[in-house]
């Protein structure tokens, strides 16, 4: 192995901060700065500089488990790989291929997420796979795909942020989320500009902003039709930008103009000089941003409240022009990445739709099997988990941990548990794990070599940095040990740089094109990354094998093809770094025109009343990320945030009796969850917050509203119902 430091990526947010690893005289490696990586600049939080903790024996399992009498038992790779593939192709001989499911998840690399789900549809044949990034920003994708053609979270690179005049960042708390982005928010005011921050708690990021709007949770959709109703009413519309780059404008104008101020005060609770001021913040600059993230978009409404913060953008001529436009903070390390090639149920690689006969054929071809074998569409994540025990019998589960993530927690570990069968490929015996069949111990992030897909839609080289333990096997080795048992033998290689090339191909000609990118480029440029899209060229060995032959055919053009980026990220430097900046001289669209989407104000899939009076909010906090399976295992992280509690305003404090520390009930017409009040005046009085790490008796999505947008199918995890008690007085 490397006896110098290895560059190399973070294994937590989208962010993918760049960092090194450095091998220990005693084995082992630690984390040390990468100062020329331009997203992070060496800057890293507590979670990457910790990253290394998780990777020793004494923390993450070794050996696969069976289960044997009721218990999880030691065994060999034969017995376990063996038992899949005999309970499998049990369950598919008794109940067909759709009663096997697959969830994987936004932490794969795009190897391991494109592999999946030719795994699941060409060795299954299984239509029924989905994955955990639909909790992330499957809202915001779908919103994007309908304004502009594409979805990818940032058309630009972070290092625009701090050019421009003006930033709204709804529902985001990078400060705790995903700390070296703070740095971008900060210059950006250092430089004149401005921060407005959406939130209905004063979050660590709002304690940077010089406008804080406190938006009653589940209102945002509201709270962005009126201000684009004063925007129209006080003349600010680039009329020319309408006229020339949209479509759809007067429809969207007219339902704006239905919300005017103080209706929007009414129900957001932002006050009518605040969305006044908020106008003139965001019109006055030349240049301004919208950047939204999980506040706006999990919520059952959350593809319009998207769609109206983009109407936002487009009618301000800011969507496609230098320093402007909207975009999504991405959560998960490969959320956008993960949902591009084909783990997503409704997806093939380069973004393709499954029920495209054009996509169906591009992809079969690079698969070597009939398109008519493929099977269509399969249900959304929740869905699937929801259908678990009864239409899905039996699952395989890749880096994924819903019995803490998934809305409604305590019904899905309920599915989870009637299965048939459950085979479950993690690093540690998560809470999902421990109720397996069959647990994989299987290779981490240092351990292996690999691409992700930062927010940015930078495609960056994840480098091995040490050799895993004996007894442990990647992801690929698995599906490539699964699929000859079931009868594939070829197709499935467990060389990551193989499957890479594979994807390329199959990614060619899509929305999401990757076969300009090779492992030499992502490794050339001080390993900087490549934006897609980024299509091959003919003219160059390396890509004419990955070059498609059926791009016009299959996406119609130019336009989807290279992201409507146009020339000026074309020529020379577009062959090294791909797209950085997308739409600035046409949308992906067939008429290059970005699309106004007419949204109208509904009230959230539960509202509060006599029983539930007070409205719960999740989120996350610095030291722990998602469902904790790794970062509960790190004792620097623990000693920070040790476990959950519920944040409430004194007011709300006083009327219940309760005092700093006091365990708290909340309760939810799904569940109840008890955790340490901590009191604080930066939180509505109406509203609690309960942060989603932990299992037990805390875990806040034992609460949480399952309800489904139309859209998307994010499950609505930012707004429910509930009543809040002192847990003495309910015990």
């Amino acid at each position: 192995m490397p006896t110098t430091p290895t560059p190399t990526h973070c294994p937590y947010c989208a962010l993918q901060c760049g960092m090194a690893l450095s091998p220990l005289p005693t084995g082992g490696v630690e984390v040390v700065e990468r100062p020329d990586f331009p997203v992070n600049r060496g800057a890293l939080c507590g979670k990457g500089r910790t990253a290394p903790a998780v990777l020793s024996s004494g923390v993450r399992l070794t050996s696969p488990l069976v289960r044997s009498g009721g218990s999880l038992v030691p065994a060999g790779w034969d017995e376990a790989l063996d038992r899949i593939a005999g309970e499998f192709a049990r369950v598919r001989a008794a109940h067909g291929a759709d009663a096997l499911g697959v969830f994987g998840g936004g932490g794969l690399t795009n190897e391991k997420a494109y592999a999946l789900g030719k795994f699941a549809r060409v060795v299954l044949g299984t239509s029924q796979i989905d994955y955990n990034g639909r909790f992330c920003m499957s809202s915001a994708a779908a919103a994007g795909i309908k304004a502009f053609g594409l979805d990818r979270g940032l058309p630009f690179p972070m290092e625009d942020i701090p050019r421009t005049g003006c930033v709204i960042l709804v529902g985001s708390n990078p400060a705790e989320t995903m700390p070296p982005a703070l740095r971008f928010f900060d210059e950006l005011r250092e430089n004149g500009g401005t921060l407005i921050v959406v939130d209905p708690r004063r979050t660590r990021t709002a304690e940077h902003a010089d406008l804080h709007l406190a938006p009653r949770p589940g209102t945002d959709l509201a709270l962005a039709l009126g201000l684009l109703h004063l925007i129209v009413a006080e003349g600010r519309v680039d009329e020319e930008y309408v006229r020339e780059r949209t479509t759809g404008w007067e429809d969207a104008r007219a339902a704006a103009m239905a919300h005017w101020p103080e209706y929007v005060e009414r129900i957001t609770g932002v006050s009518v000089p605040q969305l006044r001021e908020t106008v003139r913040l965001f019109c006055e600059p030349k240049t301004a941003m919208v950047l939204t993230a999980r506040g706006p978009e999990q919520q059952s409404k959350g593809t319009d409240t998207v769609g109206a913060w983009i109407n936002l953008c487009l009618a301000t001529g800011r969507a496609g022009r230098p320093f402007s436009g909207y975009g999504c903070l991405t959560g998960q390390g490969n959320g956008q990445g993960g949902r591009e090639h084909g783990q997503k149920a409704d997806q093939l690689p380069g973004y393709r739709k499954l029920d495209d006969p054009a996509a169906r054929r591009h992809v079969a071809e690079v698969w070597g099997v009939d398109p008519d074998s493929l099977p269509g569409p399969g249900r959304s994540a929740y869905e699937l988990l929801d259908a678990l025990g009864s239409d899905v019998r039996s699952l395989l589960l890749m880096g994924s941990n819903p019995v803490v993530s998934a809305p409604r927690a305590a019904h899905v570990e309920e599915r989870i548990r009637s299965l048939d069968f459950l085979a479950v490929c993690d690093v540690v015996l998560s809470e999902t794990a421990a109720l397996a069949d069959v647990v994989l111990p299987v290779t981490q992030w240092a351990e292996e070599t690999g691409t992700t897909t930062s927010l940015e839609g930078r495609v960056l080289l994840r480098r091995r940095a040490l050799t895993a333990p004996d007894g442990v096997r990647s992801d690929l080795e698995v599906l490539h040990g699964l699929a000859a048992r079931l009868g594939v033998e070829k197709g499935f290689p467990t060389d990551p740089e193989e499957v890479f090339e594979e994807l390329r191909r199959a990614s060619a000609g899509g929305i999401a094109d990757y076969s300009g990118i090779s492992y030499r480029r992502l490794a050339e440029g001080a390993g900087e990354g490549v934006f897609w899209p980024c299509p091959g060229d003919p003219a160059d060995p390396e890509d004419t094998e990955a070059t498609s032959e059926l791009t016009e055919a299959v996406d119609g053009g130019a336009g989807p093809r290279d992201g409507g980026a146009g020339p000026r990220d074309g020529g020379a430097g577009r062959r090294e770094r791909g797209t950085p900046r997308l739409f600035l001289d046409r949308f992906a669209t067939e008429d290059g025109r970005a699309r106004f989407v007419p949204v109208s104000h509904r009230p959230a899939a539960e509202e509060p009343d006599e029983d539930y009076p007070v409205l719960l909010t999740t989120g996350r906090v610095v030291a722990q990320y998602q469902s904790g399976a790794q970062t509960r295992r790190v004792d620097e992280l623990n000693a920070a945030a040790p476990g959950p509690f519920v944040e409430l305003h004194p007011r709300l404090a006083a009327r219940l009796g309760a005092a700093e520390g006091d365990a708290l009930a909340v309760v939810s017409r799904r569940g109840r969850a008890v955790a340490p009040a901590r009191i604080t005046s930066g939180i509505r009085p109406d509203t609690v917050f309960m942060p989603f790490h932990w299992p037990g008796e805390g875990r806040a999505n034992s609460l949480t509203n399952p309800a489904l947008d139309p859209t998307s199918r994010m499950p609505e995890f930012k707004v429910c119902a509930v009543r809040v008690e002192k847990a003495a007085d309910t015990a």
